[in-house]
């Protein structure tokens, strides 16, 4: 209506400078349909207070993201215990007492998923030179793509590096931060600052890095609803998608397709940082080797490259070094977590906060609403309305978040859209507010002021609400 509106006023002008003279006739009023008033959207819609339908829980405490989703059946409750155990267990160098736990490394970064996942939470940087980088990873490749097409891992050491490894076996390497702040203010005055992250790799021991080695960090993401947005059909995602802007509303959504290892096909990309894993199963083999040193059926081998002798020569845990069954569980386990329920959704403050973020546009990547789809496997996941405030899908956020990273079809530039649920409690249940896909973010409020590419209108818009109005924005994310 913005576009009638303008163009009434230009038609107005016209007639003015073409009137006839001396004695023009009674001016004609012009036909333009009257502006359309904003669109409201803090108000209460149907459901949102239980963002993942029936697998909602209404818990709000430190183990808020650790339940299991209330409607999961009994029969499955098993699975979900057994897998929460092997989600916490820590894991040993081969050989030990514990058969069914050794296996660790050579090379590694944790030695369990909850020392990553804390209380299934948010990962965070280390906040000195001296802490070690334990739920914060460093991804690495060099140009050009894999057998699959995905990234190509550096030569010598892998796709990621691994500060820690077994007795006998020398770490690859270790990561340190190196902060620079930044600031600016709101167009209110209020000032505000940024940290930017830089990131040093040393005592590497097996010799340098490729000179063309891209670095990307990554911490580790909450879990909270991992299998609700596994049941969303591709078709609702991609019906979303607008890779053109064709639109023309500067925002560019487009989906990653990436190697289903179990399937041996490509598919849709949903989980990671840059959607790079198709499914849990997937996300959780390709983590436990990544991050734990355990092989899979799924990625049967260690992450060993041919310049680590020390590391291809270690003793190994079995072939596989973690079973179908114990897998099973393990992806069972984080399947069947539920999201927790909104805290004063209704209030006056919170949907004034969410009226802002419609307005200011952060709605059109962060997708309020989606629908899972049948889940024959899976009933308790099937047919929920969920607002999980994502769309799953890629997009460019600008300069100061890119990596150069190239995962499958995502660009140096592109990251997924995060799901946004369960936002308010990350101090309760991680024990701080760390933001973004390395932690630099303090607070949610710093998060939007990283975001530039696709996003820079929304910060802009973000920049010059003013006090009242940012408080409240901030007051709608802390109810997610």
């Amino acid at each position: 209506m913005r576009r009638h509106t303008l163009l009434g006023a230009c038609l107005l002008a016209l007639g003015a400078a073409c009137g006839p003279a001396p004695v023009p006739p009674p001016p004609l009023e012009p036909h333009t349909e009257p502006p359309s008033p904003p669109v409201n959207r803090g108000v209460v819609e149907p459901g949102e207070e239980l963002p993942g339908g029936a697998a909602t829980s209404l818990a709000s405490d430190a183990q808020a993201y650790s339940r299991p989703a209330p409607n999961l059946p009994t029969a499955r409750l098993s699975a979900f215990g057994s897998g929460e155990a092997l989600f916490e267990a820590d894991w040993f160098a081969a050989p030990h007492a514990r058969a069914d736990r050794d296996g660790l490394g050579p090379v590694f970064n944790a030695v369990s998923c909850e020392a990553c996942h804390f209380q299934n939470g948010r990962g965070t940087p280390p906040t000195s030179e001296e802490q070690p980088t334990v739920s914060l990873l460093l991804r690495l490749s060099v140009p050009g793509t894999d057998a699959h097409g995905g990234p190509r891992p550096e030569p010598t050491y892998g796709d990621q590096l691994q500060t820690r490894a077994v007795s006998g076996v020398p770490a690859e390497g270790r990561a340190t931060l190196v902060w620079t702040e930044r600031s600016g203010a709101f167009a209110d005055g209020e000032p505000w600052t940024l940290r930017a992250p830089a990131y040093r790799v040393t005592q590497l021991a097996h010799g340098p890095l490729a000179p063309d080695v891209r670095v990307s960090p990554r911490v580790a993401p909450p879990l909270v609803g991992s299998g609700l947005l596994e049941a969303i059909p591709e078709s609702e995602l991609l019906a979303w998608a607008d890779p053109d802007d064709t639109d023309g509303d500067g925002i560019s959504g487009r989906p990653n397709r990436v190697w289903s290892a179990r399937r041996g096909r490509v598919e849709l990309g949903r989980f990671g940082w840059k959607a790079n894993q198709p499914d849990l199963e997937q996300q959780n083999a390709g983590a436990l080797r990544g991050d734990l040193g355990i092989t899979t059926a799924l990625f049967p081998t260690e992450s060993c490259t041919a310049p680590q002798t020390a590391c291809r020569d270690a003793p190994s845990g079995g072939t596989p070094e973690l079973d179908e069954a114990k897998l099973d569980a393990l992806t069972a386990y984080t399947r069947g977590l539920a999201v927790p329920a909104r805290r004063g959704h209704d209030t006056p403050g919170v949907l004034r906060g969410k009226d802002v973020f419609h307005r200011v546009g952060c709605a059109r990547c962060h997708r309020p609403s989606l629908d899972t789809g049948a889940a024959p496997e899976h009933p308790e996941l099937a047919h929920q309305r969920l607002w999980p405030y994502t769309d799953l899908l890629l997009h460019d956020l600008g300069e100061d978040l890119a990596d150069g990273y190239e995962d499958y079809l995502a660009t140096g530039r592109e990251w997924r859209t995060p799901p946004l649920w369960g936002l308010g409690l990350t101090r309760v249940v991680s024990g701080h507010t760390r933001l973004l896909h390395d932690g630099r973010a303090r607070s949610p409020l710093e998060a939007i002021l990283w975001h530039g590419g696709e996003a820079q209108a929304s910060r802009d818009a973000v920049l010059q609400l003013p006090r009242a109005e940012r408080d409240a924005l901030l007051a709608f994310l802390d109810s997610l």
